[in-house]
C-alpha cells in the first residue's frame, strides 16, 4: 500500500492546498464547479494519501482499490489530488478543460491516469461500482470499490436500483461515500428532493450503516469513519459525511449559486485570502 506518513493536521493542510489549486484553476479557466469540488477535498485527500491501496507507478495494478467519482462535475478536485499524489505530471491541472486536454470537465477513464470510470450523468457511478465489486469477488481479488455520490446522484432512480441490488448480492468490499452537503444545482436538497431519513433508507435496503454521520471536513472524524468500516464483515457499507458546499470561502458556502458559477476576478480576490489564511493556521499549529 503506497500511503504517505502524514499526520491528520498535515492531511488537513494538504486538502486546503488542493482547494487553493482548484480555485486558481477555475478562475484562470473561467469554468468549472467550485461548490461540490470544495466539499470533497478532505475526503479525497484522506482516501488517496491514507486509505486506498494503490500503486502510483502502476496505476493499472489489478488489485488496486478503485474510486469512482459519481458526481463527476467535481472533477477539478479529483484532478488536483491525482496530480498531488503523482498520477499526473506537475502542472497538468493547468490544462483543465482545454481542447484535447486529458482533464475534461468530467472524468474520462480513457484520457486520465487514475480515473477508474467516466462519469458525468448523475446516478450511474454506483451501478458501475457494484459491478466492479462483484467481479472482484468472483475473481478472488481483495480490492475495495469506493463510490462518491452527492444528493444529485441519490435523486436518480438508477442509484436506488443499484442500492437494492447491492443489498441482495452483498459485496462486502463495496463502499458508498455520501458527500451530504445538502445543496444542489437549483437549490437546497430539501427544496429539490428531500432524502432524510437517509440512513434509515439504507438500513431498509440491507446495507451496513453507522449509527452516526461523520464530519467530512475533519480528518479525525474521517479516520473514525474508516475504523467503523473496518469493523464491517459482510454486505455493502455506506458512510454519510456532513459537508459544506463551497467549503472554505464564506460567501460561497451553502449556496447553490456556486454550484458551477465562473470564479471572476472580484470573487477570486476575496476568496483566495480566506483559503490561504486557514492554510496558514494549519501549517503553523
Amino acid at each position: 500500500m503506497q500511503t504517505l506518513k502524514l499526520s491528520n493536521k498535515e492531511l488537513q493542510a494538504q486538502a486546503q492546498r488542493f482547494r487553493i489549486d482548484v480555485l486558481k484553476t477555475l478562475h484562470d479557466k473561467g469554468t468549472g464547479h467550485w461548490g461540490g469540488s470544495a466539499s470533497i477535498a478532505d475526503l479525497l485527500t484522506y482516501l488517496y494519501y491514507r486509505r486506498m491501496n494503490i500503486r502510483v507507478d502502476e496505476p493499472q495494478w489489478e488489485d488496486r482499490d478503485r474510486l469512482i467519482l459519481s458526481k463527476g462535475h467535481a472533477s477539478p478536485m479529483l484532478y488536483a489530488v491525482l496530480e498531488g499524489r503523482g498520477f499526473l505530471e506537475k502542472g497538468t491541472l493547468s490544462s483543465f478543460r482545454d481542447l484535447n486536454s486529458s482533464l475534461q470537465g468530467h472524468p474520462c477513464m480513457n484520457k486520465t491516469p487514475g480515473v477508474e470510470m467516466s462519469t458525468g450523468a448523475l446516478g450511474h457511478g454506483l451501478s458501475v461500482g457494484l459491478g466492479m465489486s462483484l467481479i472482484s469477488r468472483m475473481k478472488g481479488n481483495s480490492f475495495y470499490t469506493y463510490v462518491i455520490v452527492g444528493e444529485g446522484c441519490l435523486n436518480e432512480g438508477q442509484s436506488w436500483e443499484a442500492i437494492m441490488a447491492a443489498g441482495k448480492f452483498a459485496p462486502e468490499k463495496l463502499v458508498l461515500l455520501i458527500d451530504y452537503n445538502k445543496v444542489q444545482l437549483d437549490g437546497t436538497a430539501n427544496e429539490i428532493m428531500p432524502l432524510d431519513p437517509l440512513a434509515d433508507k439504507f438500513r431498509a435496503f440491507n446495507w451496513n450503516v453507522s449509527d452516526r454521520t461523520f464530519d467530512g471536513h475533519d480528518m479525525e472524524s474521517i479516520e473514525e469513519s474508516f475504523r467503523w468500516l473496518d469493523e464491517q464483515t459482510d454486505g455493502p457499507s455506506v458512510i454519510i459525511y456532513d459537508t459544506v458546499k463551497g467549503k472554505g470561502v464564506s460567501f460561497m458556502e451553502n449556496s447553490n449559486a456556486w454550484h458551477g458559477a465562473p470564479v471572476g476576478d472580484d470573487h477570486f480576490e476575496k476568496a483566495l485570502p480566506e483559503l490561504t489564511e486557514q492554510l496558514a493556521k494549519w501549517e503553523d499549529d
